[in-house]
């Protein structure tokens, strides 16, 4: 399902509160995680924060019982991250994850 506000500038975008149908929120969650380590892999960039939830993202989306997915990790984490895309002047990054915000978390 989709929203009703669209005009022929804007088509209609999938309304997660309707569905989550037609939303690919694992592939954004793993596009925002790509745009994150693309920063905290470089050890001037990092910190005991990044480094402790680098840890958690290695065990996400194993399937692990009691381990957390990546769209949780990146979910519960959505002001930091935006403070490091900002910070960094990384505006595909923050993009990324405002779509990932708006639409999936």
């Amino acid at each position: 399902m989709t929203s009703d506000s669209s005009d022929s500038q804007h088509p209609p975008r999938p309304d997660r509160y309707i569905s989550f149908d037609g939303i690919n929120c694992t592939k954004l969650s793993q596009h925002v995680v790509d745009a994150l380590l693309r920063h905290i892999n470089d050890p001037a960039r990092s910190n005991v924060l990044w480094e402790a939830l680098k840890l958690q993202l290695a065990d996400a989306d194993k399937g692990i019982a009691g381990k957390p997915d990546a769209l949780y990790l990146i979910c519960a984490r959505v002001y930091m991250l935006d403070d490091l895309f900002v910070r960094y002047g990384d505006e595909a990054g923050l993009a990324l994850l405002h779509e990932l915000e708006e639409q999936c978390c």
